[in-house]
């Protein structure tokens, strides 16, 4: 049997709440430094399998395999350490901290060593962000689009092989948007690999490789971003855009 080049791979994922199955027999594979786009309407699963992906949640049925390795039975913080990290749609930083002091709070959690290891990896984060200016800055003071910035920082000081990244895009303006899309593709061509939920579908498709769409917790298509798009199902099953709309 040959081995998977994969940085992830899932097998059957599914899991229900009751009677409400939220993902439901979910398969996809991704390699290393590419990246996979989400879409799909809310309550469409996606959230949920992130969590499935970082083992905040556990699986009814499936499995997922990480660089080749089964990690179905760790936990979230082994998954991190293994260097699999994500952004919340809703930035979550430590309001009472500093920029500096939530980005080496990530770094030091994630790979359990001291804070004066942890610093060159928090340093290098904020860098790469723009914000290493604002390094003495309480978190809470932030505006949206460095808050948005601060989550990828605290994600990127973890050292990530994988980057979930879920809706990062959401609420900015089109100038904020572009210096994000900016920011992601560094973060791509630095060798992560990067999968991504998203509803402004301009930045998303700047970025991903390919597209896959969930639909009552299915996956309903997966392709190249432009077949996807093209598709008259997906686009009725996406938020029901029309043709014009999801070219933009």
């Amino acid at each position: 049997m040959m081995q998977s080049t994969a940085a992830i791979e899932a097998t059957g994922l599914s899991k229900s709440y009751g009677a409400l199955a939220v993902t439901r027999d979910v398969s996809f594979a991704l390699e290393p430094g590419c990246a996979l786009g989400i879409i799909g309407p809310n309550g469409a699963g996606k959230t949920t399998l992130f969590n499935l992906l970082t083992g905040a949640v556990r699986p009814d049925a499936g499995s997922i395999r990480f660089a080749g390795k089964d990690i179905s039975p760790t936990d979230a913080r082994a998954r991190c350490r293994m260097g699999i990290s994500r952004s919340f749609q809703v930035p979550q930083p430590f309001s009472g901290l500093t920029v500096f002091e939530n980005a080496l709070v990530a770094a030091t959690f994630a790979q359990g060593i001291s804070e004066q290891a942890a610093r060159p990896q928090a340093e290098d984060a904020l860098r790469r962000t723009g914000l290493w200016p604002k390094t003495a800055k309480k978190a809470g003071e932030l505006g949206l689009l460095d808050r948005k910035r601060l989550e990828l920082a605290r994600a990127i000081a973890t050292a990530p092989k994988l980057l979930l990244l879920d809706e990062i895009a959401g609420g900015l303006t089109d100038a904020e948007c572009v210096e994000l899309i900016q920011l992601i593709r560094s973060i791509k061509e630095s060798g992560v690999t990067i999968i991504w939920i998203e509803h402004v579908l301009h930045a998303l498709l700047s970025i991903v490789d390919r597209v896959m769409v969930l639909d009552f917790g299915q996956k309903i298509a997966e392709g190249e971003p432009r077949d996807i798009m093209q598709s008259p199902e997906v686009a009725a099953i996406y938020l029901g855009l029309d043709g014009e709309n999801t070219h933009a």
